[in-house]
């Protein structure tokens, strides 16, 4: 059993960047709701408590119970954790005058402190909080401060407990890395072994212990993630692997076939299913993104029970979901952490459907599924392709979805990535697709007026999906990709740029 951390969720939308940096650091760690805090065994190395849109002077705010945890094991408090540790234990959190939410600098640092050792006076962190601790407990001492924030984080003597006002997780925070290392490291005592190779040699291990002779049916994508599973699953089980390909009809253009191909060329064993027309008559006159995404699920469900049936003893239906599907579909497990939207391919399948699910990759961010991949030895061309939404151009046209619309789409997306790919600007881009818009504008082509549809063009650069910026594209080749969708996608005479960043926008439109 692997050394890990558990981090106690209470629901900030910062969580999951607290598990990504620790696996940077190669330790493993789970995250769990305040309220269902598993069992603190000889392998959990240390805890951190997690921030939070409660305030530790609301009523109903969360109340975890501490007892088997602070000063027995490594306790790191972030934000709500911090304040939660001080409010609770004698002293006292009220607040802010102005709420610190931003850009600030350690002004104060002692070094001699296990935590903050080695961290640089000046150094940049970022605060997020309309609360502040206006006094401590007799037995803390303060060991960074900010300008505005005397108690920016302190240690508490006789126990390797901390807090810190601001988040060390995010990039903003310059050293954060380095704080997260000098408690993992210094004070948790992890070894830093989980790696890429372990979790391959782990999971393979597993997953034969899981699955035995049984029969396992695969939905390949063609992405990243269900083509990583694909090659995990074959590892483990060899032949019993039956993968399906299925045409949703809201694939990229030419994706089927050339995807299709690709992976018979990895050997893997793999049916192609064209179900496009079965899509396109479940998404007929729905324009709700929501009721559009239970569409497509509810078909690609319907699809799997019947090619499932033809495989003689199938038991499993394996999936290519990673950890933000589950984060953005339901409450970080379990906690409170607010529901942003619903994944087709997470919440499990309906009673009529004999498949148990297995999902290798659940817990992997994609960054992870990548250097996984790498590990595996796939293709890099496969691996080194954007992420797609499960439900495809399905959520990259807003509102209903016809087949016409979907050729349209398809064509001018084929040039927004080819064009990419021709100016090497493909792999500098974490993202990038373009969205159907619901309305229609003037325009002339050939001196006559036009009146035709409008689509928006996306590219942003991110590391795993939770957080995504803008890429500043060059204008000269938008201009040319603009140009040319207008002049060769009939249907279309406007082309506009997205220019938003998650949060507060999301990748996806829909």
């Amino acid at each position: 059993m692997h050394q890990s951390i558990i981090i106690l969720d209470f629901g900030s939308q910062y969580t999951q960047l607290i598990a990504r940096r620790i696996r940077e650091l190669n330790v493993y760690c789970e995250i769990h709701p305040w309220d269902k805090i598993p069992d603190i065994n000889s392998s959990v190395k240390g805890v951190i408590l997690s921030g939070s849109p409660f305030s530790v002077r609301e009523s109903q705010s969360p109340k975890p119970d501490l007892s088997n945890i602070k000063g027995k094991v490594p306790l790191l408090g972030v934000c709500f954790g911090a304040q939660y540790l001080a409010h609770y234990f004698g002293g006292e959190v009220l607040a802010s005058n102005n709420r610190e939410y931003g850009r600030a600098n350690l002004e104060f640092i002692d070094f001699s402190n296990v935590l903050t050792k080695d961290l640089t006076l000046g150094s940049q962190v970022w605060m997020s909080h309309g609360d502040t601790i206006d006094s401590l407990p007799s037995n803390y001492s303060v060991i960074c401060s900010t300008q505005d924030v005397k108690v920016a984080g302190y240690a508490v003597e006789g126990e390797p407990t901390f807090g810190i006002q601001f988040h060390p997780e995010v990039y903003h925070s310059t050293e954060g890395k380095k704080l997260l290392h000098n408690f993992i490291v210094e004070v948790c005592g992890c070894n830093c072994d989980w790696t890429a190779e372990s979790f391959i040699d782990e999971t393979t291990l597993q997953l034969k212990n899981l699955l035995g002779q049984d029969k396992v049916i695969l939905g390949l994508s063609g992405g990243v993630d269900s083509s990583v599973a694909a090659v995990l699953l074959h590892k483990a089980i060899g032949a019993n692997l039956h993968c399906i390909f299925v045409d949703n009809g809201l694939l990229r253009k030419n994706e089927f076939q050339d995807v299709l191909s690709s992976y018979q060329g990895m050997g893997l064993n793999v049916k192609g299913v064209d179900a496009s027309q079965r899509f396109y008559a479940a998404l007929s006159g729905l324009s709700d993104p929501e009721l559009k995404r239970k569409a497509i699920g509810k078909v690609f469900v319907d699809v799997f029970d019947e090619e499932s049936k033809l495989v003689e003893n199938a038991k499993w239906l394996a999936q290519g979901t990673i950890y933000p599907d589950v984060i953005e579909s339901v409450s970080a497990t379990g906690g409170p952490s607010q529901t942003i939207k619903s994944h087709h391919n997470v919440g499990g399948l309906p009673d009529y459907m004999q498949l148990k699910i297995v999902e290798p990759l659940r817990l992997l961010f994609k960054d992870e599924v990548r250097r996984i991949g790498h590990a595996l030895e796939i293709d890099s061309r496969i691996l080194g392709r954007h992420p797609f939404p499960g439900p495809g151009l399905g959520i990259r046209i807003l509102g209903e979805v016809s087949e016409e619309k979907v050729r349209i789409l398809q064509e001018v997306d084929a040039i927004f990535i080819n064009g990419l790919k021709d100016e090497g600007l493909y792999e500098s881009v974490w993202q990038a697709g373009a969205i159907f818009l619901p309305i229609q504008s003037v325009g002339v082509m050939g001196d006559e007026r036009t009146y035709e549809n409008a689509v928006a063009l996306r590219a942003v650069s991110s590391t795993d999906g939770m957080t995504a910026d803008w890429v500043h594209l060059p204008y000269d080749f938008l201009a040319k990709i603009s140009n040319r969708i207008i002049n060769q996608v009939r249907g279309i005479n406007r082309v506009t740029y997205d220019i938003s960043s998650k949060p507060p926008a999301t990748i996806e439109w829909e």
